[in-house]
């Protein structure tokens, strides 16, 4: 049963590898929790271990990638879940691709906007050094190119702003739209950054 306090819907956190979608997606994922409503994380490397292990990163396994996971959040949006679908989505036809499984407002883009040197100074998973020897191919913002959105519902612009600020933007624009009954001073964003 879906609780009376939200509205099923599918936050799609698109960015560079190393922006923070997931981290910022995560800390929305706790506070939603918090609430007591349905909340379901799809991260781009935990679907890349399973759902997806079969794909590569050319263009049309990258369109398979996102049917693929579009697919699983329109399942769970349709069982009464807040999706959060943390993936690079490099392509306006890959996200446009993502929306047209939604009614409208079932989808809301929150593009997570971080500088190109700022995502290659972070690469904790040594993704960005990796790409430039050569050791992956099709490597979104080095050898394959990140169309950066111009219609997102949310759009964070990272620099000077720590995770909990972006997780407020986030708050503000569900609560504003009436996605979420529980305003953002309601819930102690802290605990979790």
């Amino acid at each position: 049963m879906v609780s009376q306090s939200q509205k099923p819907f599918v936050l799609w956190f698109t960015g560079l590898s190393g922006a923070g979608k997931s981290t910022i997606a995560t800390a929305v994922g706790q506070k939603i929790s918090e609430i007591n409503d349905r909340v379901y994380l799809l991260d781009g490397d935990g679907v890349r271990k399973g759902l997806c292990a079969d794909l590569t990163f050319t263009d049309s396994d990258r369109d398979e990638n996102i049917r693929r996971v579009s697919e699983v959040a329109k399942l769970m949006v349709d069982s009464g879940f807040i999706v959060l679908a943390a993936f690079i989505t490099p392509k306006h036809s890959h996200r446009q691709q993502a929306r047209d499984k939604f009614q409208q407002g079932g989808f809301i883009e929150v593009f997570v906007d971080t500088a190109f040197e700022e995502c290659e100074k972070r690469d904790i998973k040594g993704l960005y050094k990796k790409a430039r020897s050569g050791g992956i191919k099709n490597f979104t913002g080095i050898d394959s190119q990140y169309e950066r959105p111009n219609t997102s519902e949310i759009h964070i612009k990272t620099d000077g702003i720590n995770v909990e600020q972006c997780v407020s933007q986030i708050f503000n624009y569900l609560y504003s739209k009436e996605y979420l009954k529980h305003q953002v001073s309601k819930i102690d964003i802290t605990s979790y950054v």
